[in-house]
């Protein structure tokens, strides 16, 4: 058996209880992927989106329904070594690839006040819907896991003033007929490590050429200090992280004070029901 199909089947043997299943258990949830649909696998070049696509790979190959699949490589303004790593990568993982450049880090260089990683991944996430829709592609999939979700609903708490999580799909507002999927989102960070680790794969991690000039700003940031709080409480108590995932799916509407129904919809109080009932 060649490298690429040992890997493969790690997925659904070694880590099927601990990434296949909760793969196929998000796709199935929440509706990810439908017959006929075309969709685009963004690799970054990470372990994230890099296992994701084999899980991609494999599902299209055994899936009781038709659906197709790109395999897409946006560089940014990658250094050259990191642009050959993930060649090289996508070499051995047996993956397909389409690269296609953007002048993305170039634009965020002139952004002032700090590392301007908001309209970077802004600017990414167009790209990339437009380089998909140009292979006939209706939808993206992106490699976020189950940890980008919880750290991404309490930083939207402490930082943004608002209880607001990472969906695990979304229709796109730009791009009409796009949709993002998200389907590693039941799949936990430290099982994703743990298969890398296991077939001996190395992938690029923070490839950003302006973080790259401060470490500080990749490894400091606010999803780290956030990471650092999630993992200091689930040692303390094993279902914390579990326990946040499950709150975005069971919220008590009964007990919240207030809610916007859409991103810059307006906000509606309790007291406007309160008197009613």
């Amino acid at each position: 058996m060649e490298r690429h199909q040992l890997i493969e089947r790690s997925i659904i043997k070694k880590y099927r209880k601990s990434i296949w299943n909760n793969f196929v258990a998000a796709i199935k949830d929440y509706e990810l992927i439908r017959e006929g649909d075309r969709i685009a696998v963004c690799i970054s070049g990470g372990k994230d989106s890099m296992l994701l696509a084999k899980c991609m790979q494999h599902l299209q190959k055994y899936s009781d329904f038709e659906f197709g699949v790109e395999y897409i490589v946006m560089d940014p303004g990658y250094n050259p070594e990191n642009r050959e790593k993930i060649i090289e990568n996508a070499k051995i993982l047996d993956l397909p690839i389409t690269v296609f450049d953007s002048p993305i880090f170039n634009s965020v260089q002139n952004v002032g006040g700090g590392t301007p990683c908001y309209l970077c991944a802004r600017m990414r996430r167009g790209y990339l819907y437009k380089q998909a829709q140009d292979m006939g592609c209706n939808k993206i999939a992106l490699g976020h896991h189950f940890d980008d979700a919880i750290e991404t609903t309490l930083m939207s708490m402490l930082y943004g003033a608002e209880i607001k999580t990472m969906m695990p799909k979304l229709k796109s507002t730009n791009f009409e007929g796009m949709e993002l999927i998200r389907p590693l989102y039941m799949v936990r960070e430290r099982d994703i490590i743990a298969w890398a680790r296991y077939n001996e794969l190395e992938f690029i991690r923070c490839a950003c050429s302006v973080t790259q000039k401060n470490e500080a700003n990749c490894d400091g940031s606010k999803r780290q200090e956030v990471k650092e709080l999630i993992r200091k409480l689930t040692a303390e108590n094993d279902k914390v992280d579990m326990n946040i995932f499950k709150s975005i799916h069971n919220v008590n509407l009964a007990t919240v004070v207030g809610y916007r129904d859409r991103d810059g919809g307006e906000v509606h109080l309790f007291t406007e029901n309160y008197d009613k009932e």
